[in-house]
């Protein structure tokens, strides 16, 4: 079956990718890319070894002539966030990506489109049989499970590689070489709430926010893009504020913990009576939000739709419950909490109000922080376990990686940056991102493994915005080839 991406240059890179779309996610989706890639590298003759976590690792001979060259680790992970907007009715166990060009970019039709980390993925490959690559040996390492944790990474068993030169093949700007990552980690708070019967004749009433941007926590959080969790508990505060009467039956927003929350639910019961100045106040307070960040959020609404009086609506939570959770929600740190000073313009430390989630009696918080400094890194767990903890959660916090420490005398960056700057003219922005890149982890089980890490540009990923430039695609994957042909 053709491909919008059939025609697009350079055609290995985009061929791969298109296979990737096809291969339904997420959960079936790593065994059966890891399996794809398995029976790739069988068709033309290449050892492969996998660890007991999944994570594979395919070995390339070098190109005639360069068989003494070093080994060189080209690393991607082969998993992807599934998001897809509420009206786009998409299975991501059965579905294949539907991929769509418009003019210099490649989109998903509602849904996250898998570039991050699919080109990635791709370009290994296409390096692996392009005839027209010069390379010492390679070893193509594929993880599982990067974006929900890492655990491929921190599972790699050792005897997988032997190369100790490493080219990452996960950041999202084009033009930019990465020697340096966050650590992070996750908390998790978990609420008790009491219900009881929601008063007789009381209307029961959905309060949505729709439309937001989300994006990557760590990539766009520089950007402050509004949180729908955020937005909603602001709204219901000022129904607080207003005095109007409201019990609330379930709220929830948030899918992933390394995504900027796009949507969000409260489902409220209110009394007929005051109907009209509740959604009075709720226009009012979306017109205030509207204000704050239309410009970084142009496309958010804000709706409150009458729902059928159903069963699934009966109960509520005691009102001691409910603020107790609100308050908890309103005080929890979300945005970027500190600004480096040892890098210009690299945000150190940052808190992701990610998911809430409602279960019965149970409400679960889930959040995700990052620092370069690990102390502050720590310090911002405790400040989100002391919040939640005052309102009366249990918290969990989830072990957590380390940071990648930047080495501006790199080996391996000098090469890059040299062969950057003869392909283009111009140097290279060498940079660290505040997110969680595997080398963080790859380097704690490699002492000594020289590491940089490129991409292509790839915007808002992680949410059904995510798009990659498709002319940045044939540079990256230009410096690439280019690169380990001097490496060779």
């Amino acid at each position: 079956m053709s491909s919008p991406l059939d025609s697009l240059q350079p055609r290995l890179i985009w061929k791969h990718f298109a296979d990737i779309c096809g291969i339904p996610h997420p959960s079936k989706h790593e065994a059966m890319l890891a399996e794809h890639i398995v029976k790739w590298a069988a068709g033309r003759g290449l050892a492969v070894r996998r660890d007991a976590a999944g994570n594979v690792v395919v070995a390339v001979p070098a190109t005639p002539g360069h068989e003494s060259a070093p080994t060189i680790v080209l690393q991607g992970h082969l998993d992807m966030v599934p998001e897809a907007n509420s009206d786009t009715p998409f299975d991501f166990l059965t579905e294949p990506i539907q991929v769509r060009v418009v003019g210099d970019y490649a989109y998903a039709t509602g849904t996250t489109l898998g570039a991050d980390n699919g080109v990635g993925v791709a370009a290994a490959l296409a390096v692996a049989e392009d005839a027209e690559a010069v390379h010492g040996p390679l070893e193509l390492l594929f993880t599982i499970d990067e974006e929900t944790g890492l655990t491929g990474a921190i599972q790699l068993d050792p005897r997988l590689l032997t190369g100790r030169t490493l080219i990452n093949l996960d950041t999202e700007e084009d033009g930019a070489l990465y020697i340096g990552c966050a650590g992070g980690a996750d908390t998790r708070s978990t609420f008790t709430v009491g219900r009881e019967d929601a008063l007789p004749g009381t209307l029961a009433v959905r309060l949505s926010v729709r439309g937001l941007r989300g994006g990557h926590s760590g990539v766009d959080i520089h950007e402050n893009r509004g949180n729908a969790l955020k937005f909603v508990v602001r709204l219901l505060g000022a129904l607080r504020r207003a005095g109007m009467d409201f019990s609330i039956v379930s709220l929830a927003g948030g899918s992933k913990h390394n995504a900027i929350p796009r949507e969000a639910d409260v489902v409220l019961r209110v009394r007929p009576e005051e109907e009209p100045r509740i959604r009075q106040v709720i226009e009012e307070k979306a017109a205030v939000l509207k204000n704050e960040y239309g410009e970084i959020d142009p496309g958010q609404r804000v709706e409150l739709e009458l729902l059928a009086d159903d069963t699934g609506t009966s109960s509520v939570w005691l009102s001691f419950d409910a603020d107790r959770i609100l308050d908890a929600l309103l005080a929890c740190p979300h945005g970027v909490l500190a600004m480096s000073r040892a890098v210009p313009g690299l945000v150190e430390t940052s808190n992701n109000l990610a998911v809430v989630k409602t279960e019965d009696t149970i409400v679960w918080v889930q959040t995700s922080s990052r620092s370069s400094v690990m102390p502050s890194l720590r310090a911002t767990l405790d400040q989100v376990a002391a919040v939640f903890r005052l309102a009366g959660a249990v918290v969990e916090t989830h072990d957590g990686y380390p940071g990648w420490k930047p080495n501006p005398a790199s080996p391996v960056l000098g090469t890059t940056k040299d062969v950057f700057v003869k392909l283009f003219g111009r140097e290279p922005h060498v940079r660290a991102i505040h997110a969680g890149l595997e080398c963080g982890l790859i380097g704690e089980k490699f002492p000594g493994m020289d590491m940089v890490s490129m991409g292509p540009q790839i915007e808002s990923p992680h949410s059904p915005d995510e798009r990659v430039q498709i002319s940045t695609v044939d540079r990256f994957y230009t410096l690439l080839k280019a690169t380990l042909k001097e490496l060779a």
